[in-house]
């Protein structure tokens, strides 16, 4: 059976690969969309990537996972650290969700140490890069395929 899976990405991630290379790496969004398209093809998945700057579009879109999508990855880039809509958006589409950063948030500023995502997370993959979107899809596929 083929899972249906919402990957997400927050504020500013539409410049992957020009925003700050040295914290990021050089790979595109669009990168990163190609390979997310191709590990979820031969894990039986359909995949919707989905980029935006605003808050309440990630909120809308979270809202239609919970009848459209069996499972949701997650990088909510700044949002992170502010967004209780984001967490509540989460909590109430009842659907398994993997938490992703590029970056690793805890060897960073203080500040983002803190991440509203993770309390309602399944699992939390940072610091790896975008091998990170690789592993949630593995790890959502095993998730769901367990259930």
């Amino acid at each position: 059976m083929s899972h249906k899976i919402l990957i997400l990405n927050g504020p500013n991630l539409n410049l992957l690969g020009k925003r700050e290379p040295e914290i990021y790496g050089h790979e595109t969004l669009k990168d990163v969309e190609d390979m997310c398209l191709k590990v979820a093809q031969g894990l039986d998945m359909e995949v919707a990537f989905r980029q935006s700057n605003h808050e309440g579009t990630l909120v809308d879109w979270i809202q239609e996972a919970r009848e459209s999508f069996d499972g949701i990855i997650i990088n909510p880039a700044a949002y992170t650290h502010t967004s209780v809509a984001i967490l509540d958006a989460l909590q109430a589409a009842e659907k398994p969700v993997i938490e992703v950063h590029l970056s690793n948030i805890h060897k960073r500023e203080e500040f983002r140490h803190t991440s509203y995502v993770s309390k309602t997370a399944n699992g939390v993959i940072c610091g790896l890069g975008t091998q990170g979107y690789d592993l949630a899809l593995q790890a959502l596929s095993r998730l769901l395929s367990s259930r």
